[in-house]
């Protein structure tokens, strides 16, 4: 997140500022299951390191010794992201662990947390993954992915707080980063600042104006503003662009009821509750409401 990317959200790849010749560092973005808000996405990764080391040339007992630790941190990132490749979470953890205790410098330092971070995460041990990505960040402040796993992180786990407070660090250090905006509109929507989601949505808009998670959740805004005309506009476009989004179909029966349009309603109700792929708990809630539509 592993978690499975769905259609629609694409990988994006942050290269760590400051990455040393010598190891080539790629982190991605780890996007958030949010409950009734957002598509899963998924934990990527993407480390790349030396496969060789030129043969010491000194006697010295401490720099042989550094020479072993430096060895051993690379060959267990290789052991870590194999593990990560074919989902052994648990075994991912005890090598990016073991980095960990190594205390290497900058860049593997933090690097070795992001990733430790992403198995926590795997294995919903998310307390230990946010303390990992917290300590990442600190190690390297300018570690725009890490921040944007850690809100994801904050949010699964209902700190609410430092969630908001990662994304606003998050925008003011990438104002124009079109994550950043997406990230702290969705800490904006669970948090109630409907002002803020309205702005972050709508600015990440302008500039994707296909992304119908995000119409979908600019809707909700709009939705929990008492704007159903606006909401109802937003996820149209979000079930434009994606036919199949059922949660978002759902929503705008549910608009389309509020706004007394019963038919389209109804209709909206039905083809969620006609679509073999929903959500089984959605589907049957989506036939309840296209029955009670029909009895009255």
């Amino acid at each position: 997140m592993g978690l499975q990317t769905r259609a629609g959200r694409g990988r994006e790849i942050l290269a760590k500022r400051g990455t040393a010749p010598a190891l080539r560092v790629r982190r991605s973005w780890l996007v958030p299951a949010l409950i009734m808000f957002a598509a899963c996405g998924s934990f990527a990764h993407a480390q790349m390191y030396p496969h060789a080391t030129p043969a010491p040339r000194t006697t010295s007992v401490p720099a042989l010794r550094a020479l072993a630790i430096g060895r051993e941190v690379v060959e267990r990132f290789h052991l870590g992201i194999a593990a990560e490749q074919r989902g052994g979470w648990q075994s991912a953890a005890a090598e990016f662990e073991r980095i960990v205790a190594l205390d290497p410098s900058e860049p593997q330092n933090s690097t070795a947390r992001y990733d430790l971070a992403i198995a926590y995460a795997n294995m919903h041990r998310l307390d230990d993954a946010a303390r990992q990505f917290q300590s990442a960040i600190a190690r390297d402040p300018g570690f725009l992915a890490a921040m944007a796993n850690l809100i994801a992180v904050d949010l699964g786990r209902g700190d609410l707080r430092d969630a908001r407070a990662v994304a606003d660090r998050f925008v003011a250090a990438a104002p124009d980063s079109a994550r950043a905006l997406y990230e702290r509109g969705l800490v904006a929507l669970r948090s109630g600042d409907v002002t803020t989601a309205r702005s972050d949505f709508g600015q990440f808009l302008n500039a994707n104006p296909k992304y119908a998670y995000a119409h979908y959740n600019l809707g909700l805004t709009e939705a929990k503003s008492n704007d159903y005309a606006s909401a109802e506009r937003e996820f149209q476009l979000a079930v434009d662009l994606a036919p199949l989004y059922a949660r978002a179909r759902f929503a705008l029966g549910t608009v389309l009821l509020r706004e007394g349009k019963r038919a389209q309603a109804r209709a909206a109700f039905a083809t969620v509750a006609g679509d073999a792929a929903t959500d089984p708990a959605l589907r049957n809630l989506a036939v309840a409401m296209r029955d009670a539509i029909k009895s009255r």
